[in-house]
C-alpha cells in the first residue's frame, strides 16, 4: 500500500467523526467523500456561516443547561460543523422518539406513489375484520390524511390505550374501538396511535413492515445502514417512535426533504409528497409556542419557517428551505423549546447569503471546540478503604420489584466490575471506569432489569463510570449511549448491610426524585 493510501486510511478512521475533515487538503477531502459518506464536508465560511458564529452557538448550548449529545449543521448540502459530546460518538445509532413519525409518513407517501393507497381512503377500509359492531359516522369519515395530520378526532392521544390492549388483542382493534369525538380533520390532537395505524396500513397494503419497505426505497439510496425499528407483538413497527439510526442519517433525511425528495439526481420521494408533508395541513395553535405554527403530514412547521422531524427530549432534523440549511440534533433536553430557540435565535442569524472570507484562527478554534466537547464522568474520590472490604463479596438482596437476587463488586486497577444476578436471567456485568468512561463490551441487558425503565427499551452500549462519594458510598453512572437516557446508581455500605438508590437521568435533569424504591441487602459472610 502506498504512503498516500495509508494516510487516507488513517485519516478516514480518525477525522470523519470529530469535525476535522474540513481542515484537510482538498484532494484528500474529495477522496474521503467518495468512500466515507454521502454528505460532503466544507468549511463553514465557504457556505456562508462564520466559524465564530458557530462557536457562539456552542456557547449558547452550554449556557442553556440542555444536554446535547450530537449536532450536525448542513448548509448548501455540505456539513459545516459536526460534534458528538463524548462518550457519545458518530458510529452509534440514536433513539429518535417521535422523529420516527416522519419516516412513517414517508413510507405512506411512497406507498401512495406506488398506487397502494390514497390519502383520501377511509381508514376502516384497511381493517374490515377489526371494526366495532357499530361504526360511527365520525369513524367512517376518518381518512388516511387525518392520521397523517393528527386530526383523528380523538379526545386524547390513543397510544397508551393501544399499549394497554389486553393480551392478544390487536392494537388496531383497540384504536378503532375508541370514540371519535370530533369530526375528523376539524381539529389537531397529537396522537401517536395515529402514527402506529399508519405503520400498520403500510404493512397491510405492501406486505412489508414500514422498516423493510423503506430499506430499498429510502435507506439504500441514502446509505443509511444499521437502522433498527422495534415491532410490537403483531410484527408492526411502532410507527410513532422506536426507530434508531445515526446522527448523520437523520441529517441526510432532512437534506433529502430540503432537496424536494431528490438524491444524487434521482427522485427518491415524489416532490408533490414532500410539498404536502412539509406544508400546513392543519392549524395547531396560536403561534405562541414552537409547536403552534401548523402541522403537515407527520412534520411540524418551524416558527422561523421551514419544518422539522421532532422527537421527545430533543431529537431533531430541522429543515430551513429559505436558508438552504439542515440542522440535526440528538439530546436529552429538559426543555426542547429552549433547544429549538437556540437554533432559531443564535444559529440561523449567522447564515449569510454569500460565502465569507476564510478566517484561519477562528476555524482552528472552532475545530478544537468541536473535538473537545464531552461529558466528564462524576469525580469525587478514586479510592476508599471500603473497596478492599467488599471486593469479591456477594450481597444478597431483599425482595424487590426487579427480582434482583444479588450484586457484587470487583476492583482492579482503575476499573470497578459490577455483577448483578436476577432470577431467570443471565448475569449482568458492567465494567465501570473509575473517573473515566468505559464502553467496550458493556452491553445493556434485556428490558425491565435493575436499571431499566419504560423509556429504556432498546439494547444499548453502556458508557459506565465509578466514583467514591464518601468512604462508604459508591456511585456508578451509566449512559445508554444508543438511547437518549442514563442512570445513576448509589450503593451505601454500612458494615455488612447495603442500600441501593436510583436516579434516572430524566429525574435528575428535572430535579425530581426517582420513581423506583430503594433496595436493601446484606453481605454473605
Amino acid at each position: 500500500m502506498s504512503d498516500r493510501r495509508i494516510f487516507m486510511k488513517q485519516v478516514t478512521s480518525s477525522a470523519i467523526g470529530i469535525g476535522l475533515l474540513q481542515t484537510l487538503p482538498v484532494f484528500v477531502r474529495a477522496n474521503l467523500l467518495q468512500t466515507a459518506s454521502a454528505l460532503p464536508r466544507s468549511t463553514s465560511e465557504l457556505q456562508g456561516i462564520s466559524s465564530a458564529g458557530i462557536s457562539k452557538f456552542l456557547t449558547a448550548i452550554k449556557a442553556s443547561g440542555q444536554e446535547f449529545h450530537s449536532l450536525m449543521i448542513l448548509r448548501h448540502g455540505h456539513v459545516v460543523a459536526e460534534a458528538w459530546w463524548a462518550p457519545y460518538s458518530s458510529e452509534h445509532r440514536q433513539q429518535l422518539y417521535s422523529l420516527s413519525k416522519s419516516f412513517t409518513g414517508t413510507a405512506i407517501g411512497l406507498a401512495v406513489a406506488e398506487g397502494h393507497l390514497s390519502v383520501e381512503d377511509p381508514v376502516i377500509k384497511f381493517f374490515p375484520e377489526l371494526l366495532p359492531e357499530t361504526v360511527s359516522d365520525n369513524l367512517a369519515a376518518l381518512k388516511v390524511k387525518h392520521l397523517l395530520s393528527m386530526s383523528v378526532g380523538h379526545a386524547k392521544d390513543s397510544i397508551l390505550n393501544l399499549e394497554a390492549s389486553p393480551q392478544g388483542v390487536l392494537w388496531e382493534k383497540t384504536f378503532l374501538s375508541l370514540p371519535v369525538v370530533f369530526t375528523p380533520g376539524s381539529q389537531f390532537m397529537y396522537n401517536s396511535g395515529a402514527s402506529y395505524m399508519l405503520s400498520s396500513i403500510v404493512k397491510r397494503v405492501t406486505g412489508q413492515t414500514a422498516h423493510d419497505y423503506l430499506k430499498p426505497r429510502l435507506y439504500q439510496p441514502l446509505e443509511i445502514k444499521g437502522a433498527t425499528w422495534t415491532e410490537n407483538f403483531e410484527g408492526i413497527n411502532m410507527g410513532a417512535s422506536h426507530l434508531r439510526m445515526r446522527t448523520e442519517d437523520i441529517a441526510k433525511f432532512g437534506q433529502l426533504y430540503l432537496q424536494k425528495g431528490n438524491w444524487n439526481g434521482k427522485q427518491i420521494i415524489p416532490e408533490a409528497w414532500v410539498t404536502a408533508a412539509s406544508s400546513k395541513q392543519i392549524d395547531n395553535g396560536k403561534n405562541d409556542s414552537s409547536w403552534g405554527y401548523g402541522y403537515g403530514y407527520q412534520f411540524w412547521l418551524n416558527p422561523p419557517g421551514g419544518f422539522r422531524a421532532d422527537g421527545a427530549f430533543g431529537q431533531f432534523s430541522m429543515v430551513f428551505p429559505a436558508l438552504d440549511a439542515v440542522v440535526a440534533i440528538t439530546s436529552e433536553s429538559v426543555s426542547t423549546k429552549i433547544t429549538m430557540q437556540i437554533v432559531w435565535d443564535i444559529l440561523l442569524p449567522e447564515m449569510k447569503a454569500a460565502p465569507l472570507p476564510p478566517n484561519t484562527n477562528d476555524h482552528i478554534f472552532l475545530t478544537k471546540e468541536l473535538t473537545a466537547l464531552k461529558y466528564d464522568s462524576p469525580m469525587v474520590a478514586t479510592s476508599s478503604a471500603m473497596a478492599k472490604k467488599i471486593n469479591g463479596k456477594i450481597f444478597l438482596l431483599d425482595k424487590n420489584e426487579f427480582n434482583a437476587t444479588s450484586v457484587s463488586f470487583r476492583f482492579k486497577d482503575d476499573d470497578c466490575l459490577f455483577i448483578l444476578k436476577e432470577e431467570g436471567k443471565p448475569d449482568i456485568i458492567i465494567t465501570n471506569g473509575i473517573h473515566h468512561w468505559v464502553r467496550k463490551g458493556n452491553l445493556k441487558p434485556t428490558p425491565h432489569s435493575l436499571f431499566s425503565l419504560r423509556r429504556i427499551d432498546f439494547d444499548s452500549i453502556v458508557a459506565a463510570s465509578a466514583t467514591w462519594q464518601s468512604e462508604n458510598t459508591l456511585l456508578l453512572t451509566w449512559r445508554f449511549i444508543e438511547t437518549v437516557h442514563g442512570d445513576s446508581i448509589t450503593f451505601i455500605f454500612d458494615e455488612d448491610k447495603l442500600t441501593i438508590k436510583f436516579l434516572f437521568s430524566v429525574a435528575r435533569l428535572q430535579n425530581k426524585p426517582d420513581e423506583r424504591a430503594s433496595i436493601t441487602g446484606k453481605m454473605v459472610v
